[in-house]
């Protein structure tokens, strides 16, 4: 049997390949002298074998905890003594980015984002990212024992590395990461990015709805397209005139409106994709369930879109007392990376998007008759608002409905 030895193939693209140098394990043998330079060798191995599975089996993100919110005051100060200054704390917890490195913040740290930014930042813009960093350092001095010619060190040199992280700020945005595959690519940057805070004044005191928490990558191989805002009330009573505007019936205006977190594909958007079922009101088991033509509206053209518009093109009506069933197949809507979106509709929470009526229409009765809010689960099992489709699995059916009535007096 003849054994073949295989050449690394010419890269074409900088897509291709994973950017890892073949692995090299340490053999030792009988009469082998060993080095430094060996034991450093070995640890890196292992470390490397380490990250390679990590950004590839499980991928990368905020693991848990990192949140960001602002600073607490000084016990025996006021804001005044402190001079306003906009700082932030960051919590204690875990983080994995693009290569693989476990960043620890061991315990809550507070950030100056003034004193944070490079100087020629700090005029840069109102609107700031803060986000944590894997970085080492070298501590715990110790003399050395032997000095060899053949090495460059010193009488005295640092016996361990310690792993550890830093704090970025800056006002310039930071790149997505739009990578289909995140295992056989070279990511752009390593800084976990935690949050994003609007309107900064550095001699003010950050205020907690300044803070947006959404950039966080939570932990995976990808982030799911997800559904993230429609343009009805989920469980709410309309009027019959007010479902006809919502629902664009007999109208070349008005339609159903489903927006999406990221590029869902255009031509994933079929026929039978979406689907209106009218369940009509009525005494005990005689009531009918029909279903309600319709058409995208929106959009006509390109590859790629982020919301459709789904509106009734038959003249089938409304009555008091029908219950209006929405279904969106998500599964059959693509991303742009051609998987599904992930669409359950937990709980009912994905949030409304619509335009809200004027106080005159409310004053006339023409507003829709919310439900009771809820009373729990007011934010996603992450802890990070709001709330979106999907429970980290992908596909599945959105379903949502809302409910009719006559004019209200």
């Amino acid at each position: 049997m003849t054994e073949a030895t295989a050449e690394p193939a010419t890269q074409t693209s900088e897509h291709e390949g994973t950017g890892q140098p073949p692995f090299r394990r340490l053999r030792y043998f009988h009469g082998r002298l060993l080095s430094a330079r060996d034991f450093q060798r070995e640890q890196e191995y292992f470390r490397e074998k380490l990250k390679l599975r990590m950004r590839c089996l499980l991928g990368y993100g905020v693991v848990c905890g990192l949140l960001v919110e602002p600073a607490p005051a000084e016990e025996g100060k006021t804001e005044d003594d402190k001079g306003h200054q906009a700082k932030v704390r960051i919590t204690a917890g875990l983080g994995i980015d693009c290569e693989g490195n476990e960043v620890l913040v061991p315990g809550s740290c507070v950030i100056d984002l003034a004193g944070a930014l490079h100087e020629e930042e700090r005029t840069g813009g109102t609107t700031v990212w803060v986000g944590v960093e894997y970085c080492e350092r070298a501590v715990e001095p110790t003399r050395t024992v032997f000095n060899s010619a053949c090495a460059d060190t010193s009488d005295c040199d640092f016996g361990y590395t310690e792993e550890s992280y830093a704090v970025r700020v800056t006002t310039k945005a930071p790149p997505e990461d739009d990578r289909c595959e995140t295992c056989c690519t070279q990511c752009e940057h390593k800084v976990l990015w935690l949050a994003r805070i609007d309107g900064v004044d550095f001699a003010r005191p950050v205020r907690q709805e300044q803070i947006h928490l959404n950039v966080r990558r939570f932990f995976g191989t990808r982030v799911p397209t997800v559904i993230t805002g429609v343009n009805w009330r989920h469980g709410h009573t309309y009027t019959v005139d007010e479902a006809k505007e919502l629902l664009g019936t007999q109208k070349n205006t008005g339609g159903l409106v489903v927006e999406f977190s990221d590029d869902v594909r255009v031509d994933s958007l079929r026929r039978g994709v979406v689907e209106i079922q009218v369940i009509e009101g009525g005494a005990g088991r005689n009531a009918d369930t029909w279903y309600m033509g319709g058409r995208f509206e929106e959009p006509t053209s390109g590859e790629f879109t982020r919301r459709f518009r789904y509106r009734q093109t038959t003249r089938e009506t409304l009555q008091d007392g029908d219950r209006v069933h929405i279904t969106v197949r998500a599964a059959f809507i693509l991303d742009r990376c051609c998987r599904p979106v992930d669409g359950t509709n937990v709980g009912g929470r994905v949030p409304f998007t619509g335009k809200a009526k004027s106080e005159t229409d409310t004053d006339h009765g023409h507003d829709p008759k919310p439900e009771p809010d809820p009373t729990g689960c007011l934010v996603p099992p992450s802890g990070i608002g709001p709330w979106t489709s999907g429970t980290g699995a992908g596909g599945d059916v959105f379903e949502s409905w809302f409910f009719i009535t006559e004019e209200r007096s």
